[in-house]
C-alpha cells in the first residue's frame, strides 16, 4: 500500500509541475533602464497600430533572466527576457519576437490560457477519481493505469491546445509586421537561431516528438512564415539604421552591466573604440570599483554627444554611486532637463539631491521626485526617497503615505495598510493624497482578503 500511495502522490505532483512550469515565473525580477524601455516602445509602437489596438496601451517589461524568452501573462504587457536582447542581433529579430507576443495579446491567450488549465484539471481530476476507485476496490494495478493515462490525455489535451495557439500567433506576428511596413526577415533568422539551440541542446526536430511540445516544431514554423513572408512586400524593406544603432547601443549596455567585468572587457577590449564598446566597458569599470576608468569612458561617449541623455544619466550613475553625489547633480539635471522629467532619471537626481546631505536641496529633491511617481506610480525606489524627503521635512503623514505606496508594490500588504492607515489619520480631510491613502488602504486590505481565502 506505501509503495502504491507513493506512486499515487508522484503522478499528481508531475502533473502539477508540469501545468505550473507552463506559467511564466512570477519570481523573476524586473530590470529598469530608461534607453531600454524608451527603445522597447518605439519598436513595438507600429506594431500595436498595425494591430489596432489603442496606442500607448501595450508596455513592454524588461526580466533579468538570461534564457531567450518572451511571454505575456495577461493584461497588455510584453515580457522580455534579457537573454533575448543578448540573443538577439538586429533590432528587427526583437521587432518580429514582439509582433508575436503581441498576437498573445490581441487574441486574449493569457485568458485562454487559464480556460484550457481548468479543462486539463478537469480531466486530471477525473481520471484521479476513477483510479482510486479502482485502487479501493482492489484492482491497484489498474487503477495506476487508468491515472497514468488520465494524466497523459490531460497534459496532451493541454499541449495541444499551446501549440495551436503558438501556430495562429506566428501569423498573426506576420500580419502585424506586414501591416507596419517592417521587414519579416528578423522573425524568421530568429526562428532560425531558436531551431540551431533546439539542435545543440539535443531536442528531437523529428514529428513524433512534436506531441510533447509546448509549441510547434521550430522548422515547420519557419517554412510557414517563410512562406507567407518571402511574398510579402515589406520583406526587401532596409531595417531602420537609426533603429538599429539604439539596439546595439543598449545591447552593449546590457551586457556590460550584467557580465563579468572580465568578460565584459574581453567581449570589449580598449582597441575598440566604438560607442556600444564605451557604454560597455563603462559599466565593467563601474562594477569594478574602477573609478577614473569608468568616467574616462562615459567622458568618450559624451566628447561623442554632449547632450545624449543616456550618456549623461550613466555618468550621473557612476559619479552617485561612487560617492559623489555632489558631481552626480549637473550630469543628472542635465538628462533629466532633456528627458523631460523622465521618471527614472528623475528618481536618480531626487537620490542624488539627498544623497548631498544638503538641506538646501530637499526642496528641488521633492520637486523632481513628485514628478517621477506621477509618470511612473510604480517605481518603489523613487517612493522611498519622496519618503525619505517628507521625513526629514517634518511632514510625517506623507511619509507614511510614500512608505505605503513602496510597500503595496513590494507586497508587503500588513505594512502597507498600516502605514497608510496613519497617513489617512494625519493628512487633510478630503485632500488628494488623503484620498490616495484610502486607495493605498483598500489595495492593502483586498490583497490580504485574498491572500487568506486562497489559503
Amino acid at each position: 500500500m506505501r509503495g502504491r500511495t507513493f506512486s499515487l502522490a508522484y503522478v499528481l505532483a508531475l502533473f502539477a509541475s508540469l501545468i505550473v512550469a507552463a506559467h511564466p515565473a512570477a519570481a523573476q525580477s524586473l530590470l529598469r533602464d530608461a534607453e531600454t524601455e524608451q527603445l522597447l516602445k518605439d519598436m513595438l509602437a507600429p506594431l500595436v497600430e498595425a494591430s489596432e489596438l489603442s496606442p500607448g496601451n501595450v508596455e513592454v517589461v524588461l526580466i533579468n533572466d538570461s534564457s531567450i524568452n518572451a511571454f505575456v501573462a495577461g493584461g497588455q504587457a510584453i515580457y522580455v527576457h534579457t537573454g533575448l536582447i543578448n540573443t538577439a542581433e538586429t533590432a528587427n529579430e526583437v521587432q518580429g519576437v514582439l509582433a508575436h507576443e503581441l498576437g498573445h495579446i490581441t487574441a486574449g491567450h493569457a485568458v485562454r490560457f487559464d480556460e484550457r488549465t481548468k479543462v486539463a484539471n478537469n480531466i486530471s481530476l477525473l481520471s484521479l477519481i476513477l483510479g482510486v476507485g479502482a485502487v479501493l476496490a482492489g484492482a491497484g494495478d489498474a487503477g495506476m493505469g487508468i491515472l497514468a493515462a488520465g494524466q497523459q490525455a490531460a497534459m496532451g489535451s493541454f499541449l495541444s491546445f499551446n501549440r495551436d495557439q503558438e501556430a495562429a500567433t506566428d501569423l498573426a506576428g506576420a500580419r502585424y509586421l506586414s501591416g507596419a511596413g517592417i521587414s519579416g526577415k528578423g522573425m524568421v533568422t530568429f526562428f532560425e537561431k531558436l531551431r540551431g539551440n533546439e539542435i545543440r541542446a539535443g531536442y528531437s526536430q523529428a514529428d513524433e516528438a512534436a506531441y510533447s511540445r509546448t509549441h510547434p516544431l521550430t522548422g515547420d514554423r519557419i517554412q510557414v512564415l517563410r512562406g507567407l513572408l518571402d511574398d510579402d512586400a515589406a520583406w526587401d524593406t532596409p531595417p531602420d539604421p537609426a533603429l538599429q544603432e539604439r539596439f546595439v547601443r543598449a545591447r552593449a549596455k546590457l551586457y556590460g552591466y550584467l557580465a563579468a567585468p572580465q568578460n565584459t572587457l574581453r567581449t570589449f577590449p580598449p582597441s575598440d573604440t566604438s560607442i556600444p564598446a564605451h557604454y560597455a566597458r563603462a559599466y565593467a569599470y563601474h562594477k569594478d570599483a574602477r573609478v577614473d576608468l569608468a568616467l574616462a569612458e562615459t567622458d568618450a561617449l559624451l566628447a561623442r554627444e554632449p547632450d545624449n541623455p543616456w550618456f549623461l544619466e550613466l555618468k550621473g550613475q557612476v559619479l552617485l554611486e561612487s560617492g559623489r553625489p555632489q558631481d552626480a547633480l549637473v550630469p543628472l539635471r542635465r538628462a533629466t532637463e532633456l528627458t523631460l522629467a523622465h521618471p527614472l532619471i528623475a528618481g536618480m537626481l531626487g537620490h542624488a539631491l539627498i544623497a548631498t546631505e544638503d538641506p538646501k536641496n530637499y526642496a528641488e529633491a521633492e520637486s523632481v521626485l513628485r514628478a517621477s511617481v506621477q509618470k511612473d506610480r510604480y517605481n518603489p525606489f523613487a517612493w522611498y526617497q519622496l519618503g525619505v524627503v517628507y521625513e526629514a521635512r517634518g511632514d510625517l503623514p506623507r511619509a507614511q503615505l510614500a512608505s505605503a505606496e513602496q510597500q503595496v508594490m513590494n507586497r508587503r500588504y500588513p505594512e502597507a495598510l498600516r502605514s497608510a492607515q496613519a497617513a489617512e489619520a494625519g493628512l487633510p480631510y478630503g485632500s488628494a493624497d488623503w484620498i490616495r491613502a484610502q486607495d493605498v488602504a483598500l489595495e492593502a486590505r483586498a490583497e490580504l482578503e485574498r491572500i487568506k481565502k486562497k489559503r
